[in-house]
């Protein structure tokens, strides 16, 4: 939609004066994939600002989690990113464990893994196909929504829920796995990396993705660090940083697998990186699905949990990047203060400068790149 059009005063050199004109997209937008306007100023086809507008659907989680207790908070953290609700519930409850002493027995922290990675892989499938779908491409949709379903048939088997889950508690899990999801899901380990080369067949190696995605959207390193960007869009700027590795948590320093980086900088690479990261969340499900004790899945909580005075913090790596919370107790069953860091937030700031003079499709591919999930910002 085109909001307004202004001329701008004669150039350096006696040169013609320019038109641009305001095209708004969003704030409800096929390519920003939620409630986000982005305010772009074009000169013909390039832009020469995209200014993102937040706020639409901001829901106050942290004063939330500062006006009820622990356990009545235990559902918002998987409504910030509803694509990785496993990731984040874990850094919840990982905050509120470190916090007050609890130890969380070690079967519930394997199956906190296996269950995360499977999170991380249907949060994969979903970017995939949206960012396909934004490109031209509806076919790889309709696939990864195909196997995208196996994940949720088996986490609502544990939970009930096939996206917003509440399967952790504060000391371990709800309930144990049974015979049932296990089989599951290393069947669906077995199933995946066919799938996963028929992708790349059908649609990595496909010169046409090649073309909308290579040399398209550069970011670099020092952007990255410069915004605090993190997950696959830094890992596509040649830095191997993951929480996982640099902020060991949970049992994953137990767990041999690799972190995919790419030096290109550009929209390939951090498809290229998604993609990758799939096949290391299979492998690390495998091992921990070998490696799974016996025993039990809580841990000893008081029955009324209290934070002692101090200040906490407990990152994952979640499907966009880096989730952190910050939990500051003072003795009371509600937080004194909670402070959310999301991936989404950083990863999106960098667009206004990253996508100066270039035109609005190449700009599109490169947002789909970034993997966005709106209310993991409008937090």
């Amino acid at each position: 939609m085109i909001a307004s059009k202004e001329s701008l005063a004669d150039g350096p050199d006696g040169q013609a004066p320019q038109e641009t004109f305001i095209l708004n997209l969003g704030p409800q937008h096929p390519a920003t994939h939620g409630v986000l306007r982005v305010r772009t100023t074009m000169d013909g086809e390039w832009i020469k600002r995209a200014e993102p507008v937040i706020g639409y659907i901001h829901r106050m989680h942290e004063k939330m989690g500062e006006n009820r207790t622990l356990a009545k908070f235990l559902p918002n953290p998987s409504r910030i990113d509803y694509l990785s609700a496993m990731h984040y519930t874990h850094a919840f409850v990982g905050a509120v464990e470190r916090a007050a002493g609890i130890e969380v027995p070690p079967r519930a922290e394997y199956i906190r893994v296996i269950t995360s990675e499977l999170n991380r892989i249907a949060s994969h499938m979903v970017w995939w196909g949206a960012l396909l779908s934004d490109l031209g491409g509806l076919t790889p949709f309709l696939y990864a929504f195909d196997d995208r379903e196996l994940i949720l048939d088996l986490l609502e088997g544990l939970c009930g829920a096939r996206l917003t889950y509440c399967y952790y508690r504060f000391g371990g899990l709800c309930n144990d796995v049974d015979d049932e999801f296990l089989q599951g899901t290393r069947a669906f380990v077995k199933h995946m990396p066919p799938r996963l080369k028929m992708y790349r067949d059908l649609v990595t190696d496909n010169i046409i993705l090649r073309k909308r995605l290579e040399g398209i959207g550069p970011i670099s390193a020092e952007m990255c660090r410069k915004y605090g960007a993190t997950g696959p869009v830094i890992r596509g700027s040649g830095i191997a940083y993951d929480v996982r590795r640099a902020e060991p948590y949970s049992v994953y320093p137990r767990l041999d697998f690799q972190i995919p980086v790419y030096p290109e900088c550009d929209s390939m690479a951090r498809y290229l990186v998604h993609m990758a990261e799939m096949e290391q969340s299979l492998r690390i499900i495998e091992q921990a699905l070998d490696q799974l004790p016996a025993g039990p899945v809580m841990g000893k909580v008081p029955r009324v949990l209290k934070l002692p005075p101090g200040d906490t913090c407990y990152a994952v790596e979640a499907a966009r990047g880096r989730f952190m919370v910050r939990i500051v107790g003072d003795g009371k069953d509600t937080p004194y203060r909670v402070k959310l860091r999301t991936p989404c937030f950083s990863n999106l700031s960098l667009f206004e400068e990253a996508s100066r003079g270039m035109i609005l499709p190449d700009a599109l591919a490169m947002l789909g790149s970034l993997d966005l999930v709106i209310p993991d910002i409008d937090r």
